[in-house]
């Protein structure tokens, strides 16, 4: 049971972080600005607040998961060193000084 869990990606890379902000920032603003309108023409400030709400919960659902297209870019790491290779390192490093 607990192995479906592990499987499951929890992480974005950086492009797929500025993605996520961007959309989340993007249907923020798009809902605000319509449902100020929208409470402005039938008068009623509840209409723009729950309009938010909605872009706000529609914005969370879309940015917070780590989608697939949220983790196009992975980072490329620098494989592990054994101990003796550092040593060596240090050594041609203090060598050049």
């Amino acid at each position: 049971m607990w192995s479906i869990f592990s499987s499951i990606p929890t992480q974005m890379d950086y492009k797929g972080q500025k993605l996520a902000e961007q959309i989340f920032q993007g249907i923020i603003l798009f809902s605000a600005v319509v449902g100020f309108i929208y409470g402005y023409l039938i008068e009623q400030f509840g209409s723009t607040v729950y309009i938010v709400m909605a872009g706000f919960a529609v914005s969370c659902l879309l940015t917070l998961p780590p989608w697939p297209m949220y983790r196009r870019n992975p980072l490329k790491w620098l494989p592990v060193q054994d101990s003796e290779d550092k040593r060596q390192l240090d050594k041609k490093s203090k060598k050049h000084k």
